[in-house]
C-alpha cells in the first residue's frame, strides 16, 4: 500500500516537470519567432531602404548628367551621406565613381561658390560631418586603388578619377574658393587638408601608394601614364614636406615610396619635373643624412627585407649619379649608407641552393623571401646599379686617388739583362727593350716608398670606398663580371690606387698589410679591404688584357710594375703560408688570401706563357728546398700548404725531384718495385703494329689502378703476324706508348683538334661519333699519366684547353644557347661583356665538359692530382714531353758509358759526334735520340737523370751473337783491329738500357750513311 502510494506521487511530480518543459519551450519558440520575424522585418526594411537610397542616388546622378541644372554643394553633401550610409564596395562601384565624377565637376565650376564642394568647409554647422565625409570619400579611393591594374585601359581611367580626388582634396593651390578675397581663409584651409592627410597617413596611405606604383612599374614598361606618375609622387611627396621633413615621415617615403623598383628612373622618363622638386627640396642630401645613424638604416632594411632593400639602394645609387655636388660634399655618409644595406643584404647571401633559399636575379641564391613580381624590373634595377661602377660616379668617389699625379720620367732607365727561353728569345728581347723604354719614359716605375699616415682622413675615406666596392662584389654575385668590368675601365684608376698603396706606412708595401693581419681591428680590416679590391680588380683586367695590351701596349701597369707587384704578392702569399696564418684563417682572412693568391696565379701563369719577370724572380731566395722537404716528410701544414698554393717558390728542379721520390715511394707501397726477396707482378699484352690504338685500348682499358701503374710488358706483331724480335725491358713499352699517344692525339681520329694559328690541342666537341668515346679519352688521360708515373718523356703537343665553337657539326647547322632563350636576346652595349664571357665558358667548359672531364680521370687514376699541383701548364706539359730544348749533345756526351772498347777518344766516337752537331739537323738528332731511348726528347733535368745511362757499345757480331764485353772485344775495339770491314752492318739498339750498338766502321762516311738509314726505318726490332 505504501509503496503504490510512493510510486502515483512520483509519476504525478513527473508529469508536472514535463508540463513545465513544455511551457517553456514553447514560450523559447515564441520568443525566437518574434525575434526572426523583427529581423526579417528589419532587414527588409533596410533592403527597401538601401533600394530607395540607390534609387535616390541613381536619380541624382542621372538628373545631374542630364544638365538641366547645376546641383548645390549640399545637395551633393546629402546625396553623398545617402550612399556612403548604405556603402557596399562591389554593388557600390559605379555610384562612387559618379559621385567623384560629381564632387571633381562641382569644384571645376567658376565663379559660383555655393556650387564648389569644398565651400561646406567654411559652414559652422557643417565643417565637421564634412570633413569626416571627405575623410572617407577619400579612403575608399585608396581602397579602389589598390585593387586597380594600371595595365588594364578601365581601370586606368579609374585610377585617373580616385588619384584626382586625392590630389585635389589634399592640397588648395586648386580651390577656386580662395581666389581674390579668399585668400585669408588659405591658412585654415591649409589646416584641414593637414588633418585630412594625417588621417589618410594613420590609415596606411602610403603602402596604397606603394601598391599603386609597384602594379604599375616593376615591370619591364611602365603601364603608369606620366599624368598618374606624376599625382602619385606628388601625394607621395606632401606629407613629407607638410611635416617639414621629419623622421616618421623620411622613414614611410623610404619604405613604401624609394623602395619601388627603379621608381627615379620612371620619373627621369616619364616626369622629369618630379626629379627637380625632389633636387629643390634637396631630399638626397636628407635621405643620406636620415640614413646614415646606423639604428635607422638598420630598421629601414628590417622592415624592407633583401629584394625591397636592393630597390632602395638602386634608387638611391640613381640619385646619387644626378647630384654631384650632394655626393661630393656627402661622401663619406652615402659610402656609409650603401655599405650598411648591402652589409645587411650580404648576410642572406648563399653560396648554394637549399630548401631555406631562393633564386633573385642579382644577389643569387638568398636565404630570405624574394619577390618573384619585380623580377621584371630587374634589368632596369641593375642598370640603375650600374652607375655605382660607373665612370661618372667613380671619378667622384674616388678624386683622391685619381687626382694624383704619376711622377714624370725622362730619364730612359738601364734595362735589366732579361735571359729568355728559346721559344720566346726573339721576340721578347726586342719587346723588352721598346716596352720599357717606353714606360721609363712616362713616369717613375711605382714601388713601395711608404710616408703617409694610415689614420689620415683622405685614406680611412679612399678605404671606406673600396669596402664599399669590395662588398659590393660580394653581395651583387651575379653581376659581379659588370662590376669588375666597370671599376677597372678606366686605365689610371689602378695603378693610381697601386701607387696609394705604395705610400701607406712609414715604410709602405708589405710590412703594413702583414701587421694588419694580426689587428683584428676596424683599420686594419679597411686597409686589407682596399688590397682585395686592387687584388680582385687588377686579376680581373689581366685576365681579359690579351698579350699586346699587356706586353706591348702596357695599360694600366708597365711591365717592371707587375714585376714590382707581383713580387709584393709573392712574399705576401708566403709569409701568410709560413708564418700560419693561412691554416686557421676564417671569413675575411680566408676572402682575403684567396684574392691576392689568385692575382698572384694570373701573374705567375702569365709570365709563364709569354716571360715578363726576370730569372729566379718567383724564388723564395729564404726557403731551403731542405728545409720544406723536411717538414713534408713530418707532415707539417705549413709545408703542405705552400706546395699546394705556391709550389712556384721552389726551383723546378727540387719539385721534379720531390716528384719522382713520391712517385717512388707510393710504388715501393704498392709492392711495385724489385726487391730481393719480391718481384712485381707484370702484365704481358701483345700489339699489332697495325692495330696499335685498337689492342692497346681493349687490353689496357680493363686493368686496375694498381695494374696500370705496375710493370708492362710489350711484344709487338708485325704485318706479317709474325712476332718481332726484342725483348721488352721498358724499351718496347716506351715505344708503344708513344706511339699511341701520337696516334690518339692526330686530329684525323677527331679525338682532339687543333687551334688555327698556334695549333694548340683541344677535345673534339664531335668526338662522340667515336663508340665509347668517353672510354676512350679516360684511356688517353691513363696512357699520359703512364707517361709521367714512369718518366717517359714522349713528344705530345700542349694540351692547353682552348676551345673552339664549332656551328656546322657534321654537315648540320646546330644552335647552342648560352642562356635559356638565348636565341632571342639580341647582344647589345650593356650586355656585351656578359656575351664574352658566357662565349668562353661555353667553348671552353659545357661543349667539352664529358670529354675533359674523362681525360682527367684516366690522368688522375695514374698521378695523384696533389703531385700535379706543383707545376704550372708549361712545366706540366714538359713533365709529360720533356724538354722543349734541343739536345744538349755536350750535356750528352759527358753523360755517355762506352763498352766493348770504346772511349771518348776512340775515332768512331769521335766521328759520331761529329756527325750529331755537324751533318745531323735537329730534326734528325731527335730521331737518332729515339732510336736509341725510345724518346725524342731530351730528359727533363738533362741526360744525368738519364736512367739506364746513355751508353754505346763496339759490335763485330750480329745481335743473336752478341754476347756483351769480352776481352777479346775490348782489346780489338780499344786497338782498332777488325776481324773483317763491317761496312753491310747497321747500328742497333736496346732502347731498353739506352744502349746503341754501333760497329767499328773504317770511314766516316760509312758512319754516317748507315746511322742516318738506320735512324728512319721505323721498323722496331727488325732491324739488321
Amino acid at each position: 500500500m505504501f509503496s503504490a502510494s510512493q510510486s502515483s506521487k512520483a509519476q504525478f511530480l513527473d508529469k508536472a516537470r514535463q508540463a513545465r518543459e513544455e511551457r517553456r519551450e514553447l514560450k523559447e519558440r515564441e520568443r525566437a519567432a518574434v525575434q526572426i520575424q523583427a529581423l526579417i522585418r528589419r532587414f527588409l526594411c533596410r533592403c527597401r531602404l538601401q533600394k530607395e537610397i540607390r534609387r535616390e542616388v541613381e536619380d541624382f546622378f542621372g538628373a545631374n548628367e542630364s544638365g538641366s541644372s547645376k546641383r548645390s554643394a549640399l545637395s551633393i553633401f546629402r546625396i553623398a551621406r545617402k550612399l556612403l550610409f548604405v556603402f557596399n564596395r562591389k554593388e557600390d562601384k559605379e555610384r562612387f565613381e559618379k559621385l567623384c565624377r560629381c564632387i571633381l565637376n562641382s569644384m571645376d565650376v567658376e565663379n559660383e561658390p555655393k556650387v564648389w564642394y569644398v565651400s561646406l568647409a567654411l559652414s559652422k554647422d557643417l565643417t565637421l560631418l564634412w570633413i569626416k565625409q571627405i575623410k572617407d570619400i577619400l579612403w575608399f579611393c585608396c581602397e579602389f586603388l589598390k585593387q586597380l591594374k594600371p595595365d588594364i585601359l578601365q581601370d586606368s581611367r579609374l585610377v585617373n578619377l580616385h588619384l584626382t580626388m586625392l590630389v585635389t582634396f589634399t592640397d588648395t593651390s586648386t580651390w577656386k574658393i580662395l581666389r581674390g578675397k579668399g585668400e585669408s581663409l588659405r591658412p585654415a584651409m591649409n589646416h584641414i587638408c593637414a588633418n585630412i592627410m594625417g588621417h589618410l597617413n594613420q590609415k596606411g596611405f602610403y603602402s596604397v601608394l606603394q601598391i599603386l606604383l609597384t602594379n604599375g612599374l616593376a615591370r619591364s614598361r611602365p603601364s603608369l601614364s606620366k599624368g598618374s606618375l606624376t599625382a602619385i609622387f606628388s601625394l607621395a611627396l606632401r606629407p613629407v614636406v607638410a611635416a617639414q621633413f621629419s623622421d616618421n615621415l623620411l622613414r614611410s617615403f623610404l619604405i613604401h615610396i624609394m623602395s619601388v623598383p627603379a621608381i627615379m628612373t620612371h620619373l627621369a622618363t616619364l616626369t622629369p619635373e618630379r626629379l627637380a622638386v625632389i633636387e629643390s627640396h634637396d631630399l638626397f642630401r636628407k635621405f643620406i643624412l636620415f640614413l646614415s645613424r646606423e639604428v635607422q638604416c638598420r630598421d629601414v632594411c628590417v622592415c624592407l627585407e633583401g629584394s625591397h632593400t636592393l630597390c632602395l639602394l638602386g634608387n638611391l645609387v640613381y640619385l646619387g649619379s644626378l647630384n654631384d655636388k650632394v655626393l661630393e660634399e656627402e661622401t663619406a655618409h652615402f659610402v656609409g649608407v650603401l655599405i650598411h644595406m648591402l652589409s645587411y643584404c650580404q648576410k642572406y647571401v648563399s653560396q648554394k641552393k637549399s630548401n631555406l633559399t631562393h633564386w633573385h636575379p642579382v644577389l643569387g641564391w638568398f636565404s630570405q623571401t624574394v619577390d618573384y613580381g619585380l623580377n621584371e624590373s630587374m634589368p632596369l634595377l641593375t642598370k640603375q646599379l650600374q652607375h655605382l661602377w660607373g665612370v661618372h660616379m667613380i671619378r667622384i668617389l674616388f678624386s683622391d686617388v685619381l687626382s694624383k699625379k704619376l711622377l714624370e720620367n725622362q730619364e730612359i732607365s738601364q734595362l735589366p739583362t732579361q735571359p729568355v727561353s728559346p721559344q720566346n728569345s726573339l721576340p721578347m728581347k726586342n719587346l723588352f727593350k721598346r716596352a720599357f723604354q717606353k714606360s721609363a719614359s712616362v713616369r717613375n716605375i711605382l714601388k713601395p716608398v711608404g710616408g703617409k699616415r694610415v689614420d689620415s682622413a683622405e685614406v680611412q675615406k679612399v678605404c671606406s670606398i673600396c669596402v664599399l666596392y669590395q662588398t659590393t662584389l660580394t653581395t651583387l654575385t651575379q653581376i659581379r663580371l659588370q662590376i669588375l668590368t666597370g671599376l677597372t675601365y678606366l686605365d689610371d684608376l689602378l695603378p693610381k690606387l697601386w701607387a696609394f698603396i705604395c705610400e701607406l706606412g712609414p715604410q709602405g708595401g708589405l710590412k703594413l698589410f702583414l701587421e694588419c693581419l694580426n689587428n683584428d681591428t676596424e683599420e686594419s680590416k679597411r686597409l686589407l679591404a682596399m688590397l682585395m679590391l686592387f687584388c680582385d680588380c687588377s686579376r680581373h683586367l689581366i685576365t681579359i688584357l690579351d698579350d699586346i695590351e699587356v706586353y706591348e701596349e702596357q695599360i694600366s701597369f708597365k711591365l717592371e710594375e707587375l714585376v714590382t707587384i707581383s713580387s709584393f704578392l709573392n712574399s705576401f702569399v708566403f709569409k701568410m703560408i709560413w708564418d700560419g696564418i693561412v691554416e686557421n684563417a676564417r671569413g675575411e682572412t680566408l676572402e682575403l688570401f684567396h684574392s691576392v693568391h689568385g692575382w698572384l696565379m694570373v701573374l705567375y701563369e702569365r709570365d709563364c706563357r709569354r716571360r715578363f719577370a726576370p730569372e729566379d724572380h718567383w724564388l723564395r731566395k729564404d726557403l731551403k728546398p731542405s728545409v720544406l722537404f723536411q717538414e713534408l716528410d713530418k707532415d707539417k701544414k705549413r709545408a703542405q700548404l705552400l706546395l699546394q698554393y705556391i709550389p712556384h717558390v721552389i726551383p723546378h728542379k727540387n719539385r721534379v725531384l720531390l716528384f719522382r721520390n713520391m712517385v717512388t715511394k707510393e710504388k715501393e707501397k704498392l709492392g711495385l718495385v724489385e726487391t730481393s726477396s719480391a718481384s712485381p707482378h707484370v702484365t704481358h699484352i701483345t700489339i699489332r703494329r697495325s692495330r696499335m690504338l685498337e689492342d692497346g685500348y681493349e687490353q689496357l682499358r680493363q686493368l686496375s689502378q694498381n695494374a696500370m701503374k705496375g710493370v708492362i710488358r710489350v711484344k709487338f706483331v708485325n704485318d706479317l703476324g709474325v712476332d718481332e724480335a726484342g725483348i721488352d725491358q721498358d724499351g718496347v713499352f716506351k715505344e708503344f706508348l708513344e706511339e699511341i699517344i701520337k696516334k690518339v692525339f692526330d686530329p684525323a681520329l677527331n679525338l682532339f683538334k687543333t687551334t688555327s694559328g698556334d695549333e694548340r690541342l683541344y677535345p673534339s666537341p664531335t668526338s662522340y661519333i667515336h663508340e665509347n668515346y668517353l672510354q676512350l679519352f679516360e684511356f688517353v688521360g691513363k696512357m699520359l699519366g703512364k707517361a709521367v708515373y714512369e718518366r717517359y718523356d714522349g713528344d705530345i703537343s700542349d694540351l692547353g684547353l682552348t676551345l673552339s665553337y664549332d656551328e656546322d657539326v657534321m654537315g648540320q647547322l646546330v644552335c647552342h644557347e648560352l642562356v635559356p632563350g638565348g636565341k632571342t636576346i639580341p647582344v647589345t652595349n650593356e650586355n656585351k661583356i656578359s656575351y664574352i664571357h658566357l662565349m668562353a665558358h661555353f667553348r671552353m667548359h659545357t661543349q667539352i665538359k664529358s670529354q675533359t672531364a674523362a681525360l682527367i680521370s684516366g690522368f688522375r687514376s695514374i698521378i695523384k692530382p696533389e703531385w700535379i699541383r706543383m707545376f704550372s701548364a708549361p712545366e706540366l706539359q714538359r713533365l709529360i714531353s720533356g724538354d722543349n730544348a734541343e739536345i744538349d749533345l755536350e750535356d750528352l756526351k759527358k753523360h755517355t758509358v762506352y763498352y766493348g772498347g770504346f772511349h771518348g777518344s776512340h775515332r768512331v766516337i769521335i766521328w759520331l759526334w761529329d756527325i750529331l752537331g755537324n751533318d745531323f739537323s735537329p730534326e734528325e738528332r731527335a730521331m737518332f735520340l729515339k732510336f736509341v731511348t725510345s724518346c725524342s726528347r731530351p730528359p727533363l733535368l738533362g741526360f744525368a737523370y738519364l736512367k739506364p745511362p746513355f751508353s754505346i757499345r763496339c759490335v763485330e757480331v750480329s745481335d743473336d751473337q752478341d754476347t756483351g764485353d769480352t776481352l777479346g772485344s775490348v782489346l780489338r775495339g780499344f786497338f782498332t783491329i777488325r776481324k773483317k770491314e763491317p761496312g753491310g752492318r747497321l747500328p742497333t739498339s736496346s732502347t731498353c738500357f739506352n744502349l746503341l750498338k754501333l760497329p767499328n766502321y773504317s770511314k766516316k762516311s760509312i758512319l754516317r750513311e748507315k746511322l742516318r738509314y738506320a735512324i728512319s726505318m721505323n721498323t722496331g726490332f727488325e732491324l739488321s
